[in-house]
């Protein structure tokens, strides 16, 4: 038999390790990284109490008339005990958003519903946070006891708000937030975005988020409880008012300020808004992607690497070691695949989608880094990230959240 060229030997040598070192990566993101890949954290156990307290529902919304009619009639409906308001927050539509909205409240009933407009944001306010700002000034007249921030695409099941509260209050938790369970119809749906709240899952671990006395923090802003003497005690929203993250920074600084959090996955809770094109889900992503990053080169490259090392190598492994018959190589590789498909699975089984899908990921996670980088790249061509139209460009967009 005749041996391999020592430059061939060394090659494969370093693609064995480097696989290795993947598979090391996975093994300690299986069992060391809080479990994020299980889809068991739900709402935490409740019991009605025996007094229901004062909420108000707190909506910006800009030109989202597209998707009010499914989405305003399910707040307008909510089955809750207590006092309850909607503020609906009409940031510069130029789509009929604020009189769609009050034709809906008429024609449906139910809660109370009030439409204010902020007017033009200040320098240093992102448009999201400047609507929130005015609604929860409207809000704050009521004396509410709780707030719920929740966005204009968010359908709530009628007893949503009830759970939430109940939640809240036998936990004694200063935010209950719950993922809502976004749109997955269109083929690109189906392969992005149960992979987007995977990975979420995995930057921010829902299990240690609930825990007192750890550093990690993260909300989701489409369904928010919020105790309002919370939101005082953490200057929520004018503390975070530069956030294009706002919900990882709302959370990070009602925590900082000594208040107990939850975050889970949603239950009656969907997001009615499409993204039927790839187009779609890679402005949703590179919108504020490098922001997460702290719009820092050192921070993305090191990204890149990782999500390289993490989801690339292994089927890259794979292929090299078959083609060049190094069995070393393809199994470790192929262990590592095995065990990814195996976190993302649960994923696609709460999305309700086939589990052929899982092998999938290291594609899925490619599209996520050139979404990543295009962010970058975004951000230095001076368009930064931006909601609805309107675009932040300034370096220190989000603030140091730790």
């Amino acid at each position: 038999m005749r041996a391999a060229p020592v430059g061939q030997t060394a090659r494969v040598s370093a693609i064995a390790w480097i696989a290795t070192g993947s598979l090391a990566a996975w093994l300690w993101l299986l069992l060391c990284q809080g479990f994020f890949w299980r889809t068991d954290v739900r709402l935490p156990h409740r019991r009605e109490p025996v007094d229901w307290p004062s909420v108000c529902v707190v909506v910006p919304a800009r030109d989202e008339a597209a998707v009010l009619p499914a989405s305003l009639p399910s707040l307008l409906a909510q089955d809750y005990p207590g006092r309850a308001e909607i503020f609906l927050v009409d940031d510069g539509s130029s789509d009929g958003t604020g009189d769609l909205a009050r034709d809906l409240a008429r024609r449906h009933g139910g809660l109370p519903l009030t439409v204010g407009s902020p007017g033009e944001p200040p320098a240093g306010w992102t448009g999201k946070l400047w609507a929130v700002r005015h609604g929860i000034g409207l809000a704050r007249a009521r004396e509410p006891e709780y707030l719920l921030l929740t966005d204009a695409d968010i359908a709530h099941a009628p007893d949503s708000l009830r759970e939430l509260v109940a939640a809240a209050r036998a936990g004694g938790f200063d935010v209950v937030s719950q993922m809502a369970r976004l749109r997955v119809e269109s083929l690109w749906e189906r392969l992005v975005v149960p992979a987007f709240v995977y990975f979420f899952a995995q930057l921010y671990p829902f299990r240690r988020i609930g825990r007192k006395g750890t550093r990690t923090a993260a909300a989701a802003g489409g369904c928010v409880l919020l105790r309002a003497e919370a939101a005082e005690r953490a200057r929520i929203p004018d503390a975070i008012r530069h956030a294009v993250i706002d919900d990882v920074a709302l959370a990070r600084a009602v925590k900082g300020s000594g208040g107990h959090i939850w975050l889970g996955l949603a239950e009656g809770v969907d997001s009615v808004r499409p993204y039927p094109r790839l187009g779609d889900l890679w402005r949703m992503v590179s919108r504020s992607a490098y922001a997460q990053l702290r719009h820092n080169p050192l921070v993305l490259a090191g990204t890149v690497a990782g999500l390289a090392l993490v989801y690339l190598v292994p089927p890259a492994a794979v292929i090299t070691g078959a083609v060049g018959g190094d069995t070393v190589t393809a199994a470790v590789g192929g262990l590592a695949w095995l065990v990814m498909t195996g976190t993302y699975a649960p994923m696609l089984r709460y999305y309700s989608q086939p589990l052929w899908l899982a092998p999938l990921l290291p594609f899925t996670a490619f599209l996520y880094l050139l979404m990543t980088v295009d962010s970058a790249v975004q951000h230095y061509r001076g368009r930064g990230a931006a909601w609805k139209g309107r675009t932040y460009t300034r370096p220190d967009a989000v603030p140091d959240e730790g």
